[in-house]
């Protein structure tokens, strides 16, 4: 609600990247339930970019819990171990790719 002022005592680059956060999250999580390969690829830049930037911020500007960026990274883990298999899950993303799987079987 705050914009880019909800995070007044950080950089504005930063400031700018969180605020952005709250259009890729969702529009990951959106991707992801709608099984769609590119939701993998979203994800996973989304939390490798969000864990260098807070982990560069933890450790040159401070203001963050050592919690915090600690859980994220464990998160991104996850969210890298997965990939895989959901991509694999998930099959082929376009109808090209779709119509092409299918012509195979």
């Amino acid at each position: 609600m705050g914009g880019v002022d909800a995070y007044s005592g950080f950089p504005l680059g930063v400031r700018l990247f969180w605020v952005t956060l709250t259009i890729l999250d969702p529009a990951t999580a959106l991707l992801i339930i709608c099984r769609r390969r590119s939701g993998v690829v979203l994800g996973n830049a989304v939390i490798i970019a969000d864990i260098a930037v807070n982990w560069t911020v933890f450790a040159v500007v401070g203001g963050l819990s050592y919690f915090g960026v600690i859980s994220q990274s464990l998160f991104a883990v996850l969210i890298v171990v997965t990939a895989r298999p959901l991509w694999r899950w998930f099959g082929p993303s376009s109808s090209r790719q779709r119509a092409d799987t299918n012509k195979v079987a």
